[in-house]
């Protein structure tokens, strides 16, 4: 079969290098840079570029940097070890400070980075040295968050993390927490590792201690932490189901966090008389000492499989063998060849030379032998394959060890006493006895996201099913423009390229089609023959029963799995999947490409989903409290009144004016922001305030300041009126504390982008209401975002109107500039029926030739602004989303809205489409909206 043209663009947007344009090329670049390592590269390039055709795939680092001349690790992921102190080393650990400079360097290089963060004092203890109070490992995660926000990885817009917990670490009820504000860690994998004695103490109902060698504080000793006879704190306990509990519900809620199950991680390492495994890397099929590193290669597993799709159908196991032996030669060619960013990275991997091969298209490969994947006989051929796989590369690996040495740290007897080596066939025991290995580890399957489309047609990524037989892609395409791609699954396009029309035979079946025990049970089936571990999404419907969910990792447990990941869609996941810095808009520029110019935004935000709240007026049973103050103004005097609710605390939530002489437009500028004071974001609120305290008109005043009446000039009465509203905020405390600003980092533009001199076009539409004298144009500025899509950004008005009206236009454009239409979709419609004494007009319904009463210039002009953005197909005429992109949450508002057309499951943005659709796929970014494939593998 021809190539997908999709193939072909990930081809070379990704691994083509020097002029590269077609998949031979790349090969012949990787088989010569891996054979340079060897005493006689002439012999080897052949053999090697071979087993490239033959369908062996480095991952995706190799196959980008290799042979390229850049300073890029070959190398996918690292561990780091993080330690008790700001800069200094304890117990062999760097300090955090050090560790932070350790993973930035590697991240820069390309490679991603998991740590374990169990080291850390928990939050409140003890620190001697400078009399104060630790605050806990979390804190410090945030840290290596932004940090990796910031660092451009080789090759990637930005480094991967795994954070890993201890189950008995003081503070692993908010690490299990940590997730559930969106917007937390976003840059961030977690799991927790769990010990044996933990899920013992689950199955009975135990007790269960939350332990560290760092001394309580008084406090925390006051209520009952106490030393434990092996030197270890107390500092509380707590019923075991209650952790396991929390752990389950917030994976169910937002696919965070994954379990390890540490000690057998540790009971099942080859090296466990040397070294001990705290975490993973960050997709977590490779467990990992300090320093260790993941050297992956994946076998496609379709280009084995001989006459697919019929009876005689049969998986060409000795070949496959074959190609196995010299990719573990190539892979440990790799650990000779890469550049390493940390010197005691590369001390850790020629120490040990751990490598991890693979497979990928598991699922499409048993579709092509005539097997279901969810049968007893797929997995009996998965273990088999995987047994095959096993054999050869540890036969390989035995003898590159009489060829080139065994691995320093090799030692026989503890050695062939490791349960997995204990389980090798004893002439291969045998062999290893005598002869030592290469490599330490030998096996592991990883995710094979852009690898698998690039090089392998879309095979199936890794141990996974497919996830879709076809589906079209949007792709950006550099002048800013959109394309649509058809992708196909592999065995489906193989299919059809053999039985046409045909119906799928019953052995295609998709990630969705199967149960979660049964994708559990292929991963038990194929994890005794797999040295390191496997990287296993179990992905299940929305609507999947809790009560099913929750025994999920329970029976991965039993089943004797090293761990496991879940992905049900929800309304948080996403955020350590690919979501871009929420700050550092850049510049607009404007586009001279055509008359019909705008400004062109060359980046937006990814805000987290949910991150936008709206929540409705409260209704205390018994009131509420509001503190009023009288204005007396040249135009009028009024009052104006704020209201807040006492719980926990006193929240403003509320304001409005009141009076007959109150100045037009302030009452819908008042509920206007009524609505920013119950979102879920003070900054929001006060950057706002602060905006609109500095408006401009021609209504300045002296306005008597509280507490003491003092005379403040202000340059407007809007500014004044704002002004008012952030001084009680203040006295209520509204402004000390602020930690999440979701509304504010959903910004496209912090402030309004500026045209050059030719200008740029607007929408403009003419407003006369004879009632009120009112007669001018209204005027929404226009921009391009990097999807191609335009957005009103501003709103203007010039004419006869009240001036006050300025202050409400300027708070709107704010809401323009948040990159959910819904959010300004939200706010107009409150001011649909805003009503004016002797204000009602009438006035043409927007797009139709009829008209309608109006309650008020203010109600008229909210129905023209959601026109226009039914007119860019950004709401409809109701002013609701014509898409949902995740961020706004309607509380207590009645049912979600529904849309037509195909399901698209909420996720992190996608930087192709712009919709918020990725999901995590079989360890993988995956947009439901437009198909991209995020960078693992």
């Amino acid at each position: 079969m021809d190539p997908q043209q999709i193939s072909l663009e990930v081809l070379l947007e990704k691994y083509a290098k020097h002029g590269e344009t077609s998949a031979e090329e790349i090969f012949a670049r990787v088989a010569e840079a891996l054979a340079a390592p060897e005493k006689s590269p002439d012999t080897w390039r052949p053999r090697f570029l071979s087993a490239l055709k033959s369908g062996f795939i480095p991952a995706g680092r190799i196959m980008s940097a290799a042979g390229t001349g850049m300073q890029a690790t070959l190398i996918n992921c690292f561990v780091q070890p993080v330690g008790d102190s700001v800069s200094e080393e304890v117990d062999g650990r760097p300090g955090i400070y050090t560790a932070l400079a350790e993973a930035a360097e590697t991240m820069r290089r390309g490679g991603g980075v998991g740590y374990d963060f169990s080291a850390i004092r928990p939050k409140g203890a003890r620190v001697h040295t400078t009399e104060s109070r630790a605050s806990g490992p979390v804190s410090y995660m945030r840290v290596f968050d932004r940090s990796c926000e910031t660092v451009e990885s080789a090759g990637a817009r930005r480094g991967a993390q795994m954070g890993i917990l201890h189950c008995e670490h003081p503070d692993i009820f908010e690490f299990v927490r940590a997730k559930d504000r969106p917007g937390e860690l976003t840059n961030f994998n977690l799991s927790v590792a769990l010990s044996e004695r933990f899920m013992q103490a689950v199955e009975t109902d135990g007790l269960w201690d939350l332990t560290h060698p760092a001394e309580p504080s008084p406090e925390q000793q006051c209520e009952g932490a106490h030393l434990r006879e092996d030197g270890r704190w107390i500092y509380r306990s707590v019923p075991a189901r209650e952790l396991w509990d929390l752990i389950m519900r917030s994976t169910y809620d937002h696919a965070e966090p994954g379990v390890l199950f540490i000690d057998r991680m540790n009971r099942e390492n080859n090296l466990g008389y040397c070294e001990r495994i705290e975490a993973t890397n960050p997709c977590g099929e490779q467990p990992l000492p300090a320093y260790g590193c993941c050297c992956l290669g994946s076998l496609d597993l379709t280009r084995f499989v001989a006459r697919p799709f019929t009876p005689d159908a049969a998986f060409e196991a000795e070949r496959f063998a074959e190609v196995a032996a010299i990719a573990v030669r190539m892979l440990d060619n790799v650990l000779d060849a890469t550049y390493w960013p940390l010197e005691r990275q590369r001390e850790e991997a020629k120490a040990k030379r751990r490598i991890g091969l693979g497979f990928t298209g598991l699922g499409d490969a048993l579709a092509m032998l005539g097997l279901r994947y969810d049968s007893a006989e797929a997995r009996d051929m998965a273990a088999g394959i995987a047994r095959r796989l096993r054999d050869a590369a540890y036969l390989a690996s035995v003898d590159l060890a009489r060829e080139k040495g065994a691995f320093p740290r090799f030692e026989a007897a503890p050695y062939l006493a490791s349960p997995f080596i204990a389980g090798l066939p004893e002439p291969l025991r045998a062999r290893i006895r005598k002869s030592g290995i290469r490599n330490s580890h030998l096996l592991s399957i990883a995710p094979t996201g852009t690898i698998s489309l690039a090089f392998a047609d879309n095979a199936s990524n890794g141990i996974e099913p497919p996830y879709a037989w076809t589906y079209l892609r949007k792709k950006r395409e550099p002048d800013g423009s959109t394309r649509e791609y058809p992708v196909e699954d592999h065995a489906y396009r193989l299919y059809r390229a053999t039985a046409g029309d045909r119906p799928l035979p019953p052995a295609f079946v998709t990630a969705l089609d199967i149960s979660a025990l049964d994708h559990m049970r292929m991963l038990a089936a194929v994890q005794p023959y797999i040295d390191s571990s496997i990287s296993k999404t179990v992905n299940v419907p929305a609507d999947y029963p809790y009560a099913d969910f929750q025994h999920l990792y329970l029976e991965a447990w039993k089943a004797g799995l090293k761990g496991l990941a879940t992905y049900r869609p929800n309304p948080v996941t996403g955020a350590v999947l690919e979501a871009a810095p929420a700050t550092g808009v850049s510049r607009p520029e404007f586009d001279e490409s055509d008359p019909d110019r705008r400004l062109r935004l060359e980046e937006v935000p990814t805000p987290p989903l949910a991150s936008l709240r709206w929540r409705r007026r409260p209704r205390p049973a018994g009131g509420n409290p509001a503190w009023s103050y009288l204005i007396d103004h040249p135009l009028g005097s009024f009052a104006v009144f704020i209201g807040h609710v006492e719980d926990h605390g006193s929240h403003p939530f509320e304001v409005w004016v009141n009076g007959a002489e109150q100045p037009r437009g302030l009452a819908a500028l008042a509920k206007s922001l009524s609505m920013d004071m119950r979102s879920n974001d003070r900054g929001w609120l006060k950057a706002k305030l602060e905006s609109l305290m500095k408006a401009h008109g021609d209504d300045g005043f002296d306005l008597p300041f509280p507490p003491d009446g003092r005379p403040v000039r202000v340059p407007s009465l809007v500014a004044g009126f704002a002004r008012l509203i952030y001084y009680r905020c203040a006295e209520l405390g509204a402004f000390e504390t602020l930690t999440d600003t979701p509304v504010l980092d959903a910004l496209m533009s912090p402030k309004e982008p500026k045209t050059g001199p030719d200008g740029t076009l607007s929408w403009t539409v003419d407003i006369l209401n004879v009632a009120t004298g009112d007669d001018f144009i209204m005027a929404l500025k226009e921009l391009v975002l990097p999807n191609g899509q335009r957005r009103p950004y501003s709103i203007w008005l010039s004419g006869d109107y009240p001036r006050v009206l300025d202050g409400l236009c300027k708070s709107l454009s704010f809401d323009m500039r948040v990159i959910d239409p819904a959010w300004i979709g939200a706010k107009l419609r409150q001011l649909l029926d805003f009503p004016e004494p002797r204000g009602d007009f009438l006035a043409r319904i927007p797009g139709t030739g009829r008209q309608r009463n109006y309650p008020s210039t203010v109600a008229y002009m909210a129905q023209l602004a959601i026109h226009r953005y039914a007119m860019l197909s950004l709401l409809d005429e109701e002013g609701q989303p014509l898409e949902d992109m995740g961020l706004m949450a309607y509380e207590n508002l009645g049912p979600a809205i529904e849309r037509p057309g195909k399901p698209v499951i909420k996720g992190a943005r996608c930087p192709e489409c712009g919709n918020d659709a990725v999901i995590r796929r079989d360890g993988c970014d995956f947009c439901t909206a437009c198909g991209a494939l995020g960078g693992c593998g």
